[in-house]
């Protein structure tokens, strides 16, 4: 007959074993292909795993030469959660016996229904849209800047679509005054072309045919929402309007005034002592739009090497609920993520309206993100709609060079004279 010790340590033993047994169901490292299911339309997309289990694992969605890396966290023997980062959602899915995956993109956002998008995953498969064997040859060559007509009611709607083509392997951006798709893969077939881009907001799907006079025409579709038309001419000297003159103060104003919560619930305002007699960049975001991150993630070290130079920042985040013990918790996500260290306020929801009614200031909120510089004397020197992201080229560089050029500008004015008689 057995001990109590020796009952325990079979115990102990079981439990070990069953507890490696159940973390031995893992997504295979290597290269895997997904697709989406949107509308009964698939939308692929290309992601690699490294690592043997959800400790030490890392999940890389890959779009071009884009690498966009999330942790995993194991449910049970044989689900995963991967929350997409600093964007409150995740991809749930069930790894089966053989070694494919099926779940669900889903919104994790608080009594938001509706917001999900089955997919399902295979491993080993590194291609896209189809297999290399089964491919067409393109009977056209896409690369160079296109004209872009859409079809929408959003009183901007023209955008700039930049390709890039070798054989029938396409990249490229659509950009809008909101900002830039990120990096797009796709592939051009004979007469038509698609292509698809998933990095951790809902994925995009642009899918489009050359028309017999070298135009373009097709769909624009994001996530679950709906699909819209656009036409396309080549155009080298296509541009977007000047994203420094869609947003400006009303008549009579020269200055920006808000009181706002912080993450704590304290109230702050730019007349608070700590911004008096310096550059302030105000940048307006929320965690949900991906324009938003990419401004954030080029703001956060710009403001670590600079803010000793007498310059502060300030982000306002508009949520998608309007509570403040769930932005503390989307928006502390962002600042942890890209180690803020400048002011985290909150506006209320994630909308435009609400956004131009928290800055009456401002003609009207047209874009997330929009970014204000304040010069030393607290007026508003300069507003920029959207944000134009690395993957642009030269419009990223024209965008950085400006900055800097203009932040130097600012912060090297001397401190107003009132400002110096309070010190």
């Amino acid at each position: 007959m057995k001990t109590t010790k020796q009952l325990l340590s079979i115990a102990c033993l079981s439990i070990t074993a069953l507890t490696a047994n159940a973390q031995s169901k893992f997504i295979k490292e290597g290269s895997w292909r997904g697709t989406f299911k949107v509308n009964e339309v698939q939308v692929p997309f290309n992601f690699e795993v490294k690592g043997k289990d959800a400790e030490h694992a890392t999940f890389t969605l890959l779009n071009g030469s884009r690498r966009d890396d999330f942790h995993v966290k194991q449910l049970s023997e044989d689900s995963v959660f991967i929350k997409m980062n600093t964007y409150d959602a995740a991809l749930v899915a069930k790894i089966h016996e053989d070694g494919s995956l099926s779940g669900v993109y889903k919104s994790l956002v608080p009594n938001f229904r509706g917001n999900f998008l089955p997919f399902t995953a295979e491993y080993g498969k590194t291609y896209r849209f189809v297999e290399p064997s089964k491919e067409q040859k393109a009977n056209h060559n896409l690369s160079g800047k296109w004209a872009i007509k859409i079809s929408s009611k959003e009183p901007v709607a023209d955008q700039v679509a930049i390709f890039e083509q070798k054989g029938n392997k396409l990249k490229g951006v659509f950009l809008k005054v909101t900002g830039d798709t990120r990096e797009l893969e796709g592939i051009v077939q004979g007469d038509e072309f698609t292509l698809t881009g998933f990095s951790g907001p809902s994925p995009w799907l642009i899918r489009g045919k050359i028309n017999p006079d070298k135009s373009i025409s097709g769909e624009v579709g994001l996530g679950i929402y709906n699909n819209i038309k656009f036409e396309g001419v080549k155009d080298s000297k296509a541009e977007l309007p000047d994203p420094y003159a869609l947003t400006y103060l009303k008549p009579g104003y020269e200055k920006l005034d808000f009181k706002l919560p912080d993450l704590n619930g304290k109230l702050v305002s730019l007349s608070d002592e700590k911004y008096k007699g310096k550059v302030v960049i105000v940048e307006i975001i929320g965690t949900w739009c991906p324009n938003c991150t990419d401004q954030t993630q080029f703001l956060s070290p710009w403001y670590k090497a600079n803010k000793d130079r007498g310059v502060e920042a300030v982000a306002v985040g508009f949520e998608q609920k309007d509570d403040l013990e769930y932005a503390k918790y989307t928006l502390g996500k962002l600042r942890d993520k890209y180690d803020i260290q400048y002011d985290i306020l909150f506006g209320g929801i994630a909308d435009k309206k609400v956004a131009s009614e928290k800055f009456e200031a401002l003609n009207k909120m047209i874009a997330f993100p929009t970014t204000i510089i304040i010069g030393r004397d607290g007026k508003v020197k300069q507003i920029y709609t959207g944000y134009t992201g690395e993957v642009t080229g030269k419009y990223f560089k024209k965008y950085a060079k400006k900055w800097n050029k203009d932040l130097d500008k600012l912060i090297n004015e001397p401190v107003p004279s009132a400002e110096l008689s309070l010190k």
